[in-house]
């Protein structure tokens, strides 16, 4: 009898202990400091490998530099149990100088980034690369406040497990403080 629940058992254990390290994905590599996404005032496109997302941002600021954010972006291949990766696409594009909120739409992930930087307005506008997988992301939303805090403040933002997925962004635009 206890043979048989053995063999019951272990393979279940085996594939918990398997699925274990879903659930934290680890010190993120940004590569060096000096690689960014971009530099300052100009565009970039910025897309991880496919079945992979976004799971941290770092940004540093420079009023010197226009007004304008050094851009870096760590990729983690999106959980199992979401499956494979159905469609992706680029969502509309949020225009400079001015405030806007978006997710991606479809249920789906924030998998890069597009951005160009507007002199004019001392702005960038945004494009989401967005990729829906073939299961159900199961997930409540909730924005998060804390990143930065003040336009001018220096970020890194991490996703520590796998229950936690970047679906879009918002920002603040003041002709102002540009």
């Amino acid at each position: 009898m206890d043979l048989v629940l053995l063999c019951v058992f272990l393979p279940l254990v085996t594939v918990a202990w398997g699925q274990y390290g879903d659930y934290y994905y680890g010190p993120y590599n940004y590569g060096d400091n000096d690689e960014w996404a971009n530099v300052y005032r100009q565009g970039f496109n910025f897309q991880c490998p496919h079945g992979q997302v976004i799971v941290a941002v770092r940004s540093v600021f420079s009023k010197k530099e226009g007004s304008d954010r050094l851009w870096n972006y760590a990729c983690m291949p999106a959980a199992q149990s979401l499956g494979e990766p159905t469609e992706c696409w680029w969502e509309e594009i949020n225009r400079a100088g001015t405030e806007w909120y978006q997710t991606c739409s479809n249920n789906g992930l924030v998998a890069g980034f597009q951005s160009q930087y507007f002199p004019s307005v001392l702005d960038r506008e945004w494009q989401f690369y967005c990729c829906r997988y073939s299961r159900r992301c199961p997930y409540s939303c909730w924005l998060t406040t804390e990143y930065p805090e003040h336009y001018g403040e220096d970020m890194d933002m991490m996703m520590y497990t796998y229950d936690h997925y970047i679906r879009g962004a918002t920002t603040t635009f003041s002709a102002v403080n540009r």
